[in-house]
């Protein structure tokens, strides 16, 4: 997460353990073994370096084959929950130069991240950074929160402060200098306690069928490239 919220950030590691208790935390990191090999493994080259920004419990990183792994978030728990071999860096993603050199990286996944950002004048900075790290080629993958189809629901969670569809995302990343190439408006359902259906093969069937999607999907998912 960034350096969004002053004293919100020394509260981070008690905020997540609330929202996500132990059972809860171990059927989400079910969910994206499945999702991670079945879906965003083709975006991931095996000799990439990955950024996870915001990478919270890890669920991304730690399911994603890559030569070089780096998870980036304030919550001290994230270093907990790495995996083997994945590099944590306890940063606001407005230093993640000081993560990872310049020109370097190959993707980085951005998940419930941006819509914790304090104005769009963050998220212009965030993304700078982020394309900054990114060698040319290199490509940024977004899913969060699509306001136009979550409504009111957006505010549920306290630590929500900046709303944005498919469209503001989009307009973003090309003002800071990127190039989008795949833009869904429904993908994933808005959490994970909402209807996303539990067991492995109910996950891979909901993938593969883009009409599930379109029916129950209020997050977008936005891939954009350094050109």
């Amino acid at each position: 997460m960034s350096e969004a919220h002053g004293d919100l950030n020394s509260e981070l590691d008690r905020l997540y353990a609330a929202r996500f208790h132990d059972e809860e935390r171990e059927s989400k990191a079910q969910l994206w073994r499945v999702i991670c090999k079945d879906f965003f493994a083709r975006y991931v080259p095996n000799d990439a370096c990955v950024l996870d920004l915001g990478a919270g419990y890890c669920d991304f990183v730690n399911n994603i084959s890559a030569r070089r792994r780096i998870a980036i978030d304030l919550n001290p728990d994230t270093a907990r929950f790495a995996a083997p071999g994945v590099e944590v860096h306890q940063l606001p993603l407005e230093r993640l130069s000081e993560a990872v050199e310049h020109g370097t990286a190959d993707l980085a996944f951005a998940s419930n991240v941006f819509e914790h950002l304090r104005s769009p004048d963050a998220l212009l900075k965030v993304l700078a950074e982020v394309r900054a790290a990114l060698r040319p080629g290199g490509r940024i993958i977004i899913m969060q929160p699509n306001v136009r189809l979550v409504g009111g629901a957006f505010w549920d969670f306290f630590d929500h402060t900046l709303p944005l569809s498919e469209r503001g995302m989009t307009e973003a990343l090309e003002v800071a200098g990127f190039r989008v190439i795949e833009c869904r408006a429904r993908f994933l359902p808005y959490t994970t306690k909402s209807r996303l259906p539990q067991w492995a093969f109910l996950v891979r069937l909901y993938l593969r069928f883009r009409p599930a999607q379109y029916l129950l999907g209020k997050q977008m998912l936005v891939v954009a490239e350094r050109p």
